[in-house]
């Protein structure tokens, strides 16, 4: 299976949404960091695209159609160059919404400490979700508010760059089904545009994690 959609959008843009949204138009299944979490062997292979080893694109998509999400966005370029034919989906936010709901959820997430007693992929996980995310993208100055939305800015003003307009679309996912039908030219369904993850649910999540590693 070859990637038809490389979502380009930063985590806390809708993608879990997304995601589903994707899968319900025919385009899955949707990569997101969900399904990396769920996958042993796929957080060894992060880990080391992390911290330099190469990438094998077709062997960690093999399964998938489509890709939402960290850490799949981390390499929106050369995924969009290896594979030509695929269209770009950056998912975009307020940028103040998207750094509140970021530092409500996927930092505290990020920045927890593990206990001893924590298994080793969990370990790997973590590290390799401080290395893309908040070293590689953010220089580790995420708790600096400006200088996250500034890259978060930037991010967006680059994808579109350097990206065809016949390739992309730049997608609130609050804007619904209708853009996202016709740039994919599929037709609309009749249910209601899903809704997950809001930052409530995460901060569970969260705070159940937490449980478990202490």
């Amino acid at each position: 299976m070859s990637l038809k959609i490389i979502g380009a959008g930063f985590g806390r843009t809708g993608t879990l949404s997304l995601k589903d949204a994707l899968e319900k138009l025919g385009f899955g299944p949707c990569y997101h960091m969900m399904e990396v979490i769920k996958r042993p062997d796929h957080v060894e292979k992060w880990h080391g695209l992390a911290f330099g080893k190469p990438a094998d694109w077709d062997l960690l998509f093999s399964e998938f159609s489509a890709t939402v999400d960290w850490p799949a966005c981390r390499f929106w370029a050369e995924l969009a160059e290896y594979y030509p034919h695929a269209k770009v989906l950056l998912s975009v936010r307020d940028p103040e919404a998207w750094w509140r709901s970021m530092n409500d959820t996927l930092y505290p997430a990020m920045t927890m400490t593990l206990s001893e007693k924590a298994p080793p992929v969990m370990r790997q996980q973590l590290e390799m979700a401080r290395k893309l995310v908040l070293t590689d993208t953010f220089g580790g100055r995420f708790e600096d508010k400006a200088y996250a939305i500034e890259v978060f800015r930037r991010h967006i003003e680059n994808v579109r760059a350097n990206i065809a307009p016949d390739r992309l679309l730049v997608y609130d996912v609050t804007e619904g089904w209708a853009p996202l039908c016709r740039f994919l030219g599929v037709s609309e369904p009749a249910e209601p545009f899903p809704r997950l993850n809001d930052t409530a649910t995460i901060q569970a999540m969260v705070k159940q994690l937490a449980t478990q590693t202490q």
